[in-house]
């Protein structure tokens, strides 16, 4: 009879081994590491970011339309939000210029 825990061990230590194999050589996982955190890093300065500027400003918009006592550092924070947002990518190139 096979015990529980027998399987959970074997299937966390294959677990393990393939993750392992896949950091230390990235050419099994047919892609590298560097260009996947690149393609994530991307995806969020260049997508994410900016939208979510977008719905923060709309959001502290409709607040401030509506009389919402704070308003007004719902806008500042907004607004804040957005300058960080969109200068995401001038602030991430700025950074990686300064470490290479």
């Amino acid at each position: 009879m096979i015990n529980i825990k027998q399987i959970n061990f074997f299937n966390l230590s294959i677990l393990i081994v393939c993750s392992l194999t896949f950091c230390f050589f990235p050419e099994f996982a047919m892609a590298s590491v560097e260009s996947s955190l690149n393609a994530i890093q991307q995806k969020f300065i260049g997508t994410i970011l900016p939208v979510l500027a977008v719905i923060g400003l709309l959001i502290a918009g409709f607040s401030f339309l509506m009389g919402s006592a704070n308003a007004r550092s719902h806008l500042m924070l907004a607004i804040l939000g957005a300058v960080i947002g969109f200068g995401a990518p001038s602030i991430v190139g700025f950074i990686s210029g300064l470490v290479h």
